[in-house]
């Protein structure tokens, strides 16, 4: 495999010819997610709810065989068979440092995605190595980890050095590594104040993050001068408008392109939602806008289509991820969906329906959709407790009669505050009781369900990512 760079605004290999990066997020391994492993709440909440509860020995064992099974050898060669030339790997900050002994690292953390990167060297499958979750939270989401909805790593230097350091950690092992693509420094960073946090979000600190930005890649490039760099938009990887133009070699931007068709709102395509929407809504993207003006090479980073909504609107969903995926070849974007594996919600491939583990927490899934935890699951039919926070969001808007305070601001933060946060975290109480008395042994068993050979390929997903990885 050959050391790629940026050049021209094109990722190359060593002889200078282009290569396209075409693939899929492998959230939910080092970086676990609620909607995507089936638990409620945070993942570090998790973890110490199942201590509790089944002891911490078996609790250790229970999330190393969960992430073991996750993703292995198997789920590498998958993807490379099916036309894939990337796989992006999520990481959390706490497989290698402790808050409790800050800038001193785990090695059992760096030997799993060794581990990882070297199944991708073996397959011919590059890999890009992305912190997905930062010391302090970079955003007030579950994905980054958080389990307060306060993102503390704009306010804290300690914090910011924390990540910096890890970073060079991380630089030290991977340098020269021809399989590694390069460091996605941040997954969707969110600088806004906290009223912006409060009512919506909010207008991007530039001066900050660039300056971060700079510092991270001056700290990087100390160590690795040759890697690719990855910075992603503002606002969840959305925003751009106010960053600095490249400032150094090898840097390459990432964008994150959810949209509308991709989670309803009905049939697509129609007159409104259809491929030259798609097309349109690419074009105004600040990250697209970003890219032509600097002649910079742009991956959408995250996307996709969930198919657990009703049955009927699968084939919809599809056909609007078909088309973005389309007009992403059209320009020459880099594309990775969101996500590889989950428990069935919007997985390349998923855990079978009929497995130990979904039929053990078959209640708690419900329970979550019912009283809204997963913040992720917006799109779902309405429920009470949905109904609920909307009420609720409507009756402070009109009790308060600010124009700066909206009522989706308000519902976004009661529904994390309230929902996600504290029923979310009231809920690993009974998941982690589905598991309590159980032995190693029957453990093992059950978590044997994310296994790439007891899974599931999603038809209709393969379908649409395999004719454009394989035709193109």
């Amino acid at each position: 495999m050959d050391l790629l760079q940026v050049r021209n605004g094109k990722v190359v290999d060593t002889q200078g010819h282009e290569v396209r990066l075409r693939g899929a997020c492998v959230g939910g391994w080092m970086n676990m997610e609620n909607f995507i492993n089936g638990y409620p709440g945070s993942e570090h909440a998790v973890r110490a709810t199942m201590a509790d509860t089944i002891g911490e020995s078996k609790a250790h064992f229970f999330f190393e065989r969960m992430l073991d099974y996750f993703l292995s050898e198997d789920d590498i060669a998958f993807m490379k068979a099916q036309g894939a030339t990337v796989v992006r790997l999520s990481v959390n900050y706490r497989h290698f440092e402790s808050d409790a002994a800050p800038f001193s690292y785990h090695e059992s953390g760096f030997a799993r995605l060794e581990q990882a990167v070297g199944w991708c060297a073996k397959h011919g499958l590059y890999a890009i190595l992305d912190m997905h979750a930062v010391q302090g939270n970079q955003n007030t989401d579950w994905h980054s980890d958080n389990g307060s909805r306060q993102a503390l790593f704009w306010q804290h230097p300690h914090f910011q050095a924390r990540w910096i350091a890890l970073w060079e950690a991380l630089a030290e092992r991977f340098k020269g590594n021809a399989a590694v693509v390069g460091y996605n420094v941040m997954n969707e960073p969110h600088t806004s104040n906290p009223r912006g946090r409060l009512t919506g979000m909010g207008e991007p600190k530039w001066d900050q993050i660039n300056a971060l930005y700079r510092r991270i890649v001056g700290a990087i490039r100390a160590i690795d001068p040759d890697h690719i760099i990855i910075l992603e938009g503002d606002n969840y990887s959305s925003r751009f408008a106010g960053f600095e133009a490249p400032f150094a070699d090898n840097l390459f931007y990432s964008s994150h392109n959810y949209t509308r068709p991709g989670f309803g709102p009905g049939p697509y395509p129609t007159g409104e939602w259809n491929k030259a929407w798609q097309e349109a809504n690419l074009l105004e993207h600040e990250g697209t806008q970003f890219m032509q003006k600097y002649n910079a090479p742009l991956w959408a980073g995250e996307f996709g289509s969930p198919y657990n909504g009703p049955a009927a609107e699968v084939p919809d969903r599809m056909r609007a991820l078909d088309d973005q995926i389309g007009v992403f070849e059209q320009y020459g974007i880099h594309w990775t969906t969101w996500t590889y594996k989950d428990v069935g919600v919007m997985g390349w491939v998923y855990l079978h329906p009929e497995s130990e583990y979904i039929q053990r927490i078959s209640h708690s899934l419900e329970t979550k959709i019912l009283l809204n935890s997963d913040f992720w699951m917006g799109w779902l039919p309405s429920t009470p407790a949905k109904d609920l926070v909307h009420t609720l969001a409507h009756e402070i808007v009109e009790t308060v009669g600010d124009e700066d305070i909206s009522v989706a601001g308000i519902e976004r933060y009661l529904t994390q505050a309230t929902m996600a946060t504290y029923i979310g975290a009231l809920l690993q109480i009974p998941y982690a009781k589905l598991f309590k008395g159980l032995s190693e042994t029957e453990l093992d068993r059950i978590l044997q369900s994310f296994a790439f050979k007891n899974c599931v390929v999603h038809p209709e997903l393969d379908a649409v990512m395999t004719k454009h990885m394989k035709g193109a």
